[in-house]
């Protein structure tokens, strides 16, 4: 899979901008705020339809205009295949594919991208809610039906909460919609964990051997933690029966407090180095290892799981890098992947790496120095 060009039109910052991508590895440079995140985040949003960086798409247009437009041609097996996203202040959203309206289901199974940010390097640190965020979108690139699984389960879980905020308000309470709105929730709360435990299975076994590559003596573990799940349930039918279990037990905790307090929204990822809690007692360097691991092993199992070889977006992350890390992460790139990184300038990497690189300067959101 390769991308060809790019257009961008009043996209952030990028009121005209064209970038030509025939080259496997393409460096972008320029100082902060110029626009070269707005650059990947474009591509990643092609493959997503949702940006890493914000849940509100209105802050995707340039605020002196009324529409966003991402223009991409993209070459997979062969085959050319043009790509066309466009936003505008009425939160209409329209998308093609090669000139057609496309659904938003068929237009994300065309590109696939892997993003590795600064924001990355902080997964350990950060929030539950993040980690799940990281898994939901690795997920997504390989079983593209697991997005509407998710907003099925969310719209449910809204429902339901709505009704314990209502039971709160009034004391009413309604057995026969609760049974249904949590067998619902078990339903497809129990497929969104299934399929979470069966990827993060898989990519703890290449992440373990990548880990160890670097740490040279460290052994990686990663868990999913679920508070009704004792580790020994594997199959969809197993996670069933322990969530609605888990339901009916805590149900008075649920109408005291007015929301859902089960489910694979409450869930976690928890990491480990040998058998220590990353999050608790890793060293920056040690957390960095792991997300490092992490992004490469997903970019292996996209390409094993689906066939097509995703694009790899690096996001400043090589300056944030030790020597040691920065090397591994460069020699780790498969050829057949095409890649494209954002740095302040060309000065962390070596000359033999540069001799094949297309470098754009960027500068207020326009190119101003394409170079080879």
């Amino acid at each position: 899979m390769r991308l060809a060009d790019l257009k961008l039109t009043n996209y952030r910052n990028c009121k005209e901008l064209s970038l030509n991508f025939d080259s496997d590895k393409i460096l972008i440079i320029g100082k902060n705020a110029q626009g070269k995140t707005n650059i990947l985040e474009s591509i990643y949003l092609l493959s997503a339809l949702k940006s890493p960086r914000t849940s509100n798409n209105i802050e995707l247009i340039n605020f002196e205009v009324d529409t966003a437009d991402v223009h991409a041609n993209i070459i997979k097996a062969d085959t050319d295949i043009e790509l066309d996203f466009a936003y505008n202040k009425e939160k209409k959203r329209e998308l093609k594919i090669n000139g057609v309206k496309s659904r938003p289901k068929d237009f994300k199974t065309v590109l696939k991208t892997v993003l590795f940010s600064t924001t990355d390097l902080l997964l350990l640190r950060g929030t539950p809610q993040d980690r799940r965020d990281w898994l939901d979108r690795a997920i997504s690139q390989i079983y593209p039906a697991y997005d509407d699984r998710l907003s099925k389960y969310d719209k449910i879980r809204i429902q339901k909460n709505n009704y314990l905020k209502e039971y709160l308000k009034t004391g009413y309470t309604n057995d026969t919609l609760l049974e249904v709105y949590n067998e619902q929730l078990v339903i497809t709360g129990s497929n969104i964990i299934y399929l979470r435990k069966k990827f993060l299975n898989e990519i703890e076994k290449t992440a373990k051997e990548k880990h160890r590559i670097i740490s040279e003596t460290e052994d990686l573990k990663i868990t999913y933690d679920c508070s009704f799940l004792s580790g020994d349930e594997n199959e969809v039918e197993e996670i069933a029966a322990s969530f609605r279990n888990s339901l009916e037990q805590r149900r008075s905790e649920e109408m005291r407090r007015g929301q859902s307090c089960v489910g694979p929204h409450r869930d976690d990822i928890v990491f480990f180095i040998n058998n220590n809690e990353a999050t608790k007692f890793a060293s920056q360097g040690q957390q960095r290892t792991i997300v490092l691991a992490l992004k490469l092993s997903e970019l292996d199992i996209i390409t094993e799981k689906t066939g097509d070889t995703p694009i790899l977006l690096l996001d400043d992350v090589l300056a944030e890098l030790d020597d040691i890390r920065q090397n591994y992460l460069l020699k780790s790139i498969n050829r057949d992947t095409q890649t494209i990184i954002t740095s302040v300038d060309t000065v962390l990497f070596e000359e033999e790496f540069l001799k094949d690189v297309l470098i754009y300067k960027i500068e207020q959101g326009k190119i101003v120095s394409p170079q080879q």
